[in-house]
């Protein structure tokens, strides 16, 4: 059973209450990478306010004086912040419903909604030229071939990178995402010119069905940290001054939407739970939807189809 400390107010610390909270959020099975947020939420809190201290003294006004902490003593940016604010605002709600803190509501700062960064035509024809296979090394190909993969899916660099050999199904051009970011498994489509390019890799790559499809010139898993290197490096090389891996997923969101693909099925391909991302991404790609509009447009359309009726009358 576990041993609950309590300091002399009779309350649990901070750090107690914390630890707690995570062991809590370990045994929910939550991602890594979302246990990860949370400690580094925490660390910036710790760095402001004692963690020794009873919970009971976090009143609304230490989060106040918390966040102009952060924009008087840190160069992070209003949307920086509230990821730090996010993390804490989780664990200080599981604090008051211990009742370890009085109820208040905690709110974000107010931020203007900037703009994805995406891939331009000009920067994929760049990115996505195949490399000469008798020229270059299989860390070149293999970056190539991930490139082309991320745009072609969607899918966030953790998901591609946990993606096994026998995870693709070449016969129903279909891959299984063991590895999701909600921790539920999918499947998604697998377009005909990425089943081309990934069945000419695996030929490559060879290895065994359990292996993972991108590796690293050892042989083993691709991290995220070494997928982060090469993706910068193959950029650069290229030409190309944006190097996120998480560009692909907004430029594959951003072409879905200008090609007129549904949004219903735009929130599935993303692993969205809910509709609000892609109503952003269509908010953020307005004024290249506006383009070639009319080619689009149903009444436009009907209308050239009755001119067209009208000139065939006429002959």
């Amino acid at each position: 059973m576990e041993k609950i400390t309590m300091d002399r107010t009779g309350n649990k610390t901070v750090q107690e209450g914390y630890d707690r909270y995570i062991r809590l959020k370990k045994l929910a099975n939550l991602s890594e990478e979302t246990i990860r947020d949370y400690e580094v939420s925490f660390r910036y809190f710790t760095r402001f306010f004692n963690p020794s201290r009873p919970c009971s003294d976090i009143t609304k006004d230490t989060v106040y004086d918390y966040i102009e902490h952060l924009q008087q003593n840190t160069n992070a940016n209003p949307t920086t912040i509230n990821t730090y604010l996010k993390g804490l605002r989780t664990l200080l709600y599981y604090f008051m419903g211990e009742g370890w803190i009085s109820k208040f509501k905690m709110e974000l700062l107010r931020v203007e909604k900037n703009v994805k960064e995406t891939y331009t035509e000009e920067e994929l024809e760049k990115l996505l030229c195949k490399p000469n296979l008798k020229k270059c090394g299989f860390s070149e190909y293999r970056t190539w071939v991930l490139s082309n993969y991320l745009f072609a899916t969607g899918n966030r660099i953790r998901t591609a990178l946990n993606v096994r050999i026998s995870d693709l199904d070449f016969a129903n051009q279909l891959i299984l995402l063991a590895t999701t970011k909600n921790k539920r498994q999918q499947i998604v489509p697998m377009s005909n010119q990425l089943s081309g390019i990934l069945q000419e890799y695996l030929l490559y790559r060879k290895g065994e069905p359990g292996d993972f499809l991108f590796c690293s010139v050892h042989g083993k898993q691709l991290t995220r940290d070494g997928a982060t290197t090469v993706l910068y490096r193959y950029n650069k090389k290229r030409g190309v001054e944006k190097t996120s891996a998480h560009a692909y997923r907004h430029t594959f969101a951003k072409y879905w939407i200008l090609n007129h693909g549904d949004s219903f099925r735009l929130q599935k391909l993303l692993g969205h739970r809910s509709m609000e991302m892609v109503r952003n991404y269509v908010e953020m790609f307005n004024d290249d939807l506006q383009k070639d509009y009319e080619c689009f447009n149903p009444l436009d359309n009907f209308a050239r189809d009755r001119a067209k009726e009208a000139i065939k009358m006429k002959k």
